[in-house]
Formats: C-alpha cells, structure tokens, sequence
C-alpha cells in the first residue's frame, strides 16, 4: 500500500460507478425479446434490408463496435457511423432499405433529435436507451431500456449497460436467440461487484503508478476499442487528462515514437485471436526505455488485472481500470472526479 497522500474526493460520479454492479443487475432483469424485435430478426434474415447502420456519439458510438465486428463477421453489411456524420454527409443512408440502431442514454441529443426529424419514419430504428419516454425511444420501431437510473455527469452506468443491451439486441438480431447471450451476461454484475469491492486500493495504487506521466495513450484490438476509445474520452472528462484512445497497430504507425518515460501506453490484452501481438508490442515499448501496462487477466499490476471471462462481457469490465484512472488522476490533483466545467449531461446543441 502506498504511503503517499492523495485527496480523494467521493462525489457522485464514483457513486455513479460504485452502482454499475446494480445497474447491471437491474438491467439484466429487464432483457426480454420484444415482438418487435423478433420480427426484425425475422426480416435481417430474409435480406429485408440492404445494410444495418450503427449509430451514436461518444461513448454510445463506442459501445457499437462489438456489435459492428459480430454482425459482420455473420455475413451482415454493418456500417458504424457517427449521427452527427450521419445526418450531415451521409443522409442516403437513411433509407428504407436500412435498418438503423441507435444507442443514446437520453435519447434526446441535439444529433438523435435531427435524425428523427431526417429519418421521418423512413427507416426502422432499434432503440437502446436509459430514457423511456425519450424521443428516440418514441419514434423507434424497437426499444431495450437500460436500467442505469438518473447519471451525475461522465457515462459509467449507462454505458456499461449499453454494452448489456447491445449484446442483447445483437444475439437477437443475427438470429441467435436469447438463451446463450443470457447465461453470458447474467456473469458480469458479480464480475464488476469483485473488481470494485477494492476500488480505494486500486486508486491509490494507479495515482502512484501515473506519476511523472504527461501522455496517456489506451490502445487495443477487436472489441477491446470500444474500452479504448470510451476510456480516453472519460479521461478527458473526468481528469481534464488528455489521453488518446486507438488500436494497438495503429500505435506503431507513427505514436511509437512518443514512448518516454513521460508517457504511459496501456494495452488492452484482448481476446485469444490477437493477444501473442499486443504482448508484444508491451515488450518493445519497454525494450525502448517506455513504460507500458497491460490490462486483462495477465497483467502483474493488480488495479489492471481482470478476471477470465467471456468474449460477451470483457468489454463491460475493462472500462472499470479507466475508471479507476480518472478517480486516481483526480486523487493526485486534489479535484473532484467527474465534475463537468463546461459540458453538460446532455448535449443539445451541435
């Protein structure tokens, strides 16, 4: 246990991930195949649609790249796209012969409200949100509501069972059914409850670890982007820390030459397919004088290290270190986590 002082203050964005275990549960409890949802399922596959459009901001956009890889590595035409890009440059996409699901925890952002008015009914929406009487949740052909409750500031709750919902909604979609997808994710509120149980532990010992660091990058293959890209945002939310959040090829395409000692690189170890690469690229960081962390079950750093899961839930609890990142960055500068200056819980304005 470190000796060092650091003020941490518990505010309400760590309730708000203290609760992500409930959140969870409650989340779960409430996952059902809706008749509209069978019938899309239906429709998907006897090619009713010409291309599904994957489609949020942030975090919510994120949290859609599992589902991307699982749709289209079945043979789906899945393109992810950001709604603001959606609405503004690519409007032929929302056409009839797509099918659109949407993910936004209010269902009421500036972008989401313009794509109802542009989609005018002219695509079915699959709605995923934490607001049921939302817009985007009035205007959707199909809604799964999250359970996350009411959110002070950064997404914690509800991005997590944003992840739970998609992976529903996903298994339904590409015909799958629901039986397996539920014996996967009735695993994850036990596995996040076991990591958070030492949450104060944890910070302390990642305030000690970033010392002296001035760059954080979150890299990551396959399904462990949607940690990386939503990690580096939460960072930028939370801490004010500006981290950047990409794959681990993409890395080495040029970010390889920032490793210093001033500047941490944390690698998400990933699934099976890719791991042996992502290892590697933790060696020669540190063969080059940088300083590297892996997060997943192999890491030696206990704050980073994860329980073996499955592929269906390693995306919900590898966002759970980044938030002990933003909590402990705070720590070391005295400042209460997850309070917003300038930005708002809901973005109205584009």
């Amino acid at each position: 246990m470190s000796t060092k002082k650091y003020t941490l203050i518990e505010g309400a964005y760590l309730e708000d991930i203290l609760r992500q275990p409930r959140a969870l549960h409650d989340t779960f409890e409430s996952l059902a195949v809706s008749e509209p949802l069978r019938t899309l399922a239906r429709e998907l596959k006897d090619q009713c649609f010409r291309r599904i459009i994957l489609t949020g901001m942030g975090s919510s956009l994120y949290a859609l790249y599992p589902l991307s890889l699982r749709l289209n590595s079945r043979g789906q035409t899945a393109l992810l796209v950001e709604t603001s890009e959606l609405v503004h440059y690519l409007e032929p996409l929302i056409a009839p012969e797509s099918l659109l699901v949407a993910v936004s925890q209010s269902g009421q952002s500036a972008e989401m409200i313009r794509l109802i008015e542009k989609n005018d009914g002219r695509a079915k929406i699959v709605a995923i949100t934490n607001t049921a009487d939302s817009p985007l949740s009035q205007h959707a052909y199909a809604t799964l509501l999250t359970h996350a409750g009411p959110e002070y500031s950064v997404s914690a709750k509800t991005y997590v069972t944003a992840l739970m919902a998609i992976e529903f909604a996903g298994s339904i979609l590409d015909g799958n059914g629901s039986d397996a997808i539920l014996l996967d994710l009735a695993e994850a509120e036990g596995r996040a409850a076991d990591y958070l149980a030492a949450w104060r532990d944890h910070v302390i010992a990642l305030a000690d670890l970033l010392g002296g660091i001035k760059r954080l990058f979150l890299v990551g293959r396959g399904r462990s982007l949607a940690a990386a890209k939503t990690g580096a945002l939460i960072l930028k939310e939370s801490a004010k820390f500006h981290a950047e959040g990409m794959s681990s090829a993409a890395f080495r395409h040029g970010p390889m030459e920032m490793v210093n000692d001033e500047t941490l690189v944390a690698i998400f170890e990933g699934e099976d397919a890719t791991r042996d690469l992502n290892h590697k690229l933790l060696s020669d960081i540190k063969s080059q004088g940088g300083r590297a962390e892996l997060i997943g079950q192999n890491s030696t750093h206990p704050a980073l290290r994860l329980f073996s899961v499955t592929e269906t839930i390693r995306p919900i609890l590898e966002i759970l270190p980044v938030q002990m990142m933003t909590l402990a960055l705070n720590a070391r500068t005295g400042t209460e986590a997850g309070r917003f200056d300038f930005a708002t819980k809901i973005t109205r304005v584009e």
